[in-house]
């Protein structure tokens, strides 16, 4: 599956389209990372932990909208943007969203 953030593929013709295709994932704080994170804000540096969870969220939330194209019969997905919101207390969800098509 072709991901971009750009309108078309240069060089590829969509000859299909097959409209919205999203994924999201909503990930809570683990306390003890957080109180980690809590002593990285204090003294300085890159939070990993986070960095992780931020990672493995955008990996997640592309699986689940690459799966929805793929259901739909799209082999690739253009205008990919990511978005996030706070849910809950220590909670976040991140989605990510695009255009379904099929290109040849």
């Amino acid at each position: 599956m072709l991901l971009t953030n750009i309108e078309s593929i240069p060089g590829k013709r969509i000859v299909e389209h097959f409209g919205l295709v999203a994924g999201s994932t909503v990930r809570a704080k683990n306390a003890f990372k957080d109180f980690g994170a809590g002593l990285k804000n204090i003294f300085g540096g890159e939070l990993k932990s986070y960095t992780a969870l931020l990672e493995e969220s955008r990996n997640q939330a592309i699986e689940r909208m690459v799966k929805q194209a793929e259901q739909l019969g799209a082999n690739t997905v253009v205008n990919v943007r990511f978005a996030t919101s706070n849910i809950a207390q220590g909670a976040s969800e991140l989605y990510v969203y695009g255009t379904a098509v099929r290109i040849e």
